[in-house]
């Protein structure tokens, strides 16, 4: 099924544009249009995770990587997997492959998030495999709050359809929470994703960013 990026629908868009005089708004896409934090990723839901493989030293703590964008510089993020360890352990595993490596940010709405890890570059791509939602709506108890510099995933309208697309969050905006597995937080270079949003140019209301202007994930490392 197609997963959509953290993305908002053009509803949701508009409340949060307005909830933004008051309070910023988010989205992060994943694949097809859905709620929030969609994304476009079009992927197979036949083989989600909804567990951490045994002995998975990601599976629980907390856990740090780094993030280098090109031209902007590093973001480093502290990952949560006490919170969120199938998430955590679904990301540190792609990126111990490499896959985000060379990947990009396509989407960015100042004042909301960026969101990247879409190796399609468009919002409708992810990796091989789908994992289980860690958020109330989807039974799961996570107290990660969306707020300035947390990460969560993007997903479809599926609750267990994220896959590799993730969002950063540039302003608060809690009524994410519960519908979107956050995952970790930013601990040092909110500047660069402040710079993303100020600076690169986007197509739409929704944030989608143009193959030449999206910028560039050189390499996300894990630390820890």
């Amino acid at each position: 099924m197609a997963l959509s990026h953290v993305r908002l629908t053009r509803k949701e868009f508009i409340s949060a544009s307005l909830a933004f005089v008051a309070t910023a708004t988010l989205a992060a896409c994943s694949g097809a249009d859905t709620n929030v934090a969609t994304s476009d990723v079009a992927t197979s839901t036949d083989d989600s995770s909804s567990s951490t493989p045994s002995g998975d030293v990601y599976s629980s703590g907390v856990h740090h990587a780094t993030i280098d964008v090109a031209s902007f510089g590093t973001i480093s993020v502290a990952l949560n997997a006490t919170a969120a360890p199938i998430t955590v352990s679904n990301f540190a595993g792609l990126v111990n492959k490499g896959f985000y490596d060379g990947l990009t940010f396509h989407r960015v709405i100042s004042g909301f998030m960026i969101q990247g890890g879409d190796p399609k570059g468009d919002g409708t791509g992810g990796s091989d495999a789908t994992i289980k939602g860690e958020f109330s709506e989807n039974g799961v108890n996570n107290p990660i709050s969306h707020v300035r510099g947390v990460i969560s995933m993007a997903r479809s309208n599926g609750y267990d359809s994220a896959s590799s697309q993730f969002f950063i969050m540039q302003k608060t905006n809690t009524s994410l929470d519960g519908q979107y597995a956050a995952f970790g937080n930013v601990s040092d270079g909110m500047s660069v994703v402040d710079a993303i949003c100020a600076s690169v140019p986007v197509e739409d209301s929704n944030g989608t960013v143009a193959p030449e202007n999206q910028p560039v994930i050189s390499s996300i490392v894990m630390v820890d």
